[in-house]
């Protein structure tokens, strides 16, 4: 009896190290922990003065499932600001459920961008809407100084970045002043005017060969005289001079003339 209690002993000792190894080894080999989920995007809008526009995205289930899908591989979103949304309300109204889907993907592209990321990329981006084929869903960002714009071919105004809502990579949230409008839903922005081009100076008008001919046959002379001028003629002062010297020497010898017919009158009578 004595034996069997023995052994028992000896069995259990040796049992219990080898339960506690096995229980050991078994929590060594557990599953790794979850990586955390990413922020959660629509909930910073809500705190952050975006609360209309995230209660569009979550209207829409295409927009909601695909922005809840993207934040895990990296997104940064321009989420307009409430006042921005209220403006825009009656042509969102008029948009499709697909065109509504597609504006609110709009918002959003598919890398995170940090601020100082975003301020250091200046050109075209794909949007959560782009689907490689006639959709490009597409605009473009361009930085003037610590001025983040973004432009699209659409008639709507640029919209401009306010303020980074949220940054935790790998997602980025920023305030927008206006709701970017796609092209694709809305009218094209008209192209600019060109100025008018300048009249050509007119050329001066060229005269005829039979004009020319004419000019070249008449030239300018001095007026010719009168068929009675005579050239050797003394001027018309100095001619009624002369006239006036000839009656005066004429005068004395008519006198003359006339006393010596009155003497020969008077000798004729005494004779008688």
């Amino acid at each position: 009896m004595r034996r069997l209690r023995l052994a028992a002993a000896l069995l259990l000792f040796v049992a219990l190290p080898l339960a506690a190894a096995a229980a050991g080894g078994r929590t060594s080999t557990a599953a790794p922990a979850a990586p955390p989920a990413p922020p959660n995007a629509t909930a910073a809008m809500v705190k952050g003065g975006c609360k209309a526009f995230a209660a569009l995205i979550a209207a829409s289930p295409d927009a909601s499932s695909t922005y809840a899908s993207a934040a895990g591989g990296g997104m940064t979103v321009f989420c307009p600001s409430d006042d921005a949304v209220a403006a825009f309300a009656p042509r969102y109204k008029n948009l499709s459920a697909d065109g509504k889907a597609s504006l609110l993907l709009f918002h959003a592209v598919p890398v995170y961008y940090s601020p100082g990321g975003l301020k250091s990329n200046n050109g075209v981006m794909n949007t959560l809407a782009t689907d490689g084929s006639a959709r490009n869903y597409n605009f473009t960002v361009q930085n003037e100084g610590n001025v983040v714009t973004i432009k699209t071919g659409a008639s709507g105004a640029v919209a401009r970045v306010k303020s980074t809502l949220l940054d935790a990579d790998p997602v980025a949230v920023y305030v927008v002043d206006r709701v970017v409008e796609p092209v694709e839903l809305f009218k094209p922005a008209p192209s600019p005017t060109p100025a008018p081009a300048p009249a050509p100076a007119a050329d001066a008008p060229k005269a005829g060969k039979g004009a020319a001919a004419r000019h070249r046959a008449a030239p300018v002379v001095a007026d010719a005289p009168g068929p009675d001028a005579d050239d050797d003629a003394p001027p018309a002062d100095q001619k009624k001079d002369s006239e006036k010297n000839a009656a005066a020497a004429g005068a004395p010898c008519s006198r003359w003339f006339a006393a010596a017919l009155t003497a020969v009158a008077v000798g004729s009578t005494v004779l008688a």
